[in-house]
């Protein structure tokens, strides 16, 4: 652990900061051009907008304005205080915040000290909003899970989803070894822009979906099966071989890729 960073991180004053994307970039800018606002000024709004440097990390304040949403955090690996760090400098500038991969101790004292935090325990996501995400989506995202096993990985992408501004419907537990369960809920397939399909085993899904919808397919192979499964292997490849038209595959156990990709999709024209 790095005492330096973390105590870098515990001693820094506070100071006023200011969210930034593209609607408040555009505002500032014209407060500027009117004269409302003074260049000084602007330059201290501006000052940490590319990325500031927490010793450990630098974090990428300029993300929003380069792809519509903050930079996401991946837990895993890090430590509490580094955590928090992290957090701190994102949630002063952003208002919405995503964070995967979190184990529940670091959890439970992350959204003790952030009023806004809520973890996901299935999904090990944690969430921070300070105010209501806005509706960005031109239809809905459906996330399918083969199995009640790989609902984690399907909870990932349904949460990263729905935090980037998307409706999102959930079918889980439908794979094929029973398709009843999953033809029985087709009025939701018309409603969809972009199909999530999230499978173990032999990874036999996306194929099975993408040849009934005229949409895009992002199959998500996950680590569920024995071992000849080889840790989700046998259904990454089963996927990249699929026969059935518009499906991508993204890698094993990676829902918030899947999530992600899913609302750059079905994100409205501004």
């Amino acid at each position: 652990m790095n005492l330096c960073s973390n105590t870098k991180i515990r001693n820094r004053k506070p100071k006023t900061v200011y969210h930034m994307d593209a609607n408040i970039l555009e505002q500032l800018l014209e407060e500027v051009r009117a004269g409302r606002l003074g260049v000084t000024e602007a330059l201290e709004r501006l000052r940490h907008l590319p990325y500031e440097d927490l010793g450990f990390a630098r974090v990428d304040h300029h993300r929003a304005l380069r792809q519509g949403f903050p930079e996401v955090v991946f837990a895993a690996g890090k430590s509490t205080d580094q955590l928090k760090g992290i957090l701190a400098s994102l949630s002063a500038r952003s208002n919405h915040i995503l964070m995967t991969r979190l184990a529940p101790e670091q959890a439970e004292i992350l959204v003790a000290d952030f009023p806004g935090a809520r973890y996901h325990p299935v999904s090990r996501v944690l969430t921070l909003s300070r105010e209501e995400v806005p509706d960005r989506g031109r239809g809905a995202v459906v996330v399918i899970s083969a199995g009640t096993t790989d609902i984690p990985v399907a909870e990932e992408a349904a949460l990263t989803a729905e935090i980037m501004g998307n409706r999102v419907e959930t079918l889980y537990d439908c794979g094929v070894a029973g398709l009843h369960r999953l033809l029985a809920h087709q009025h939701l397939f018309r409603q969809a822009t972009v199909f999530v399909v999230v499978a173990g085993m032999e990874g036999a899904l996306p194929s099975v979906v993408g040849g009934l919808v005229d949409r895009p397919v992002i199959a998500v192979p996950t680590s569920v099966g024995y071992g000849a499964a080889f840790g989700g292997l046998a259904a990454l490849l089963g996927m990249l071989n699929s026969c059935a038209n518009g499906i991508g595959v993204v890698n094993i156990d990676n829902g918030f890729g899947a999530g992600y990709l899913a609302a750059l999709i079905n994100r409205r024209d501004k």
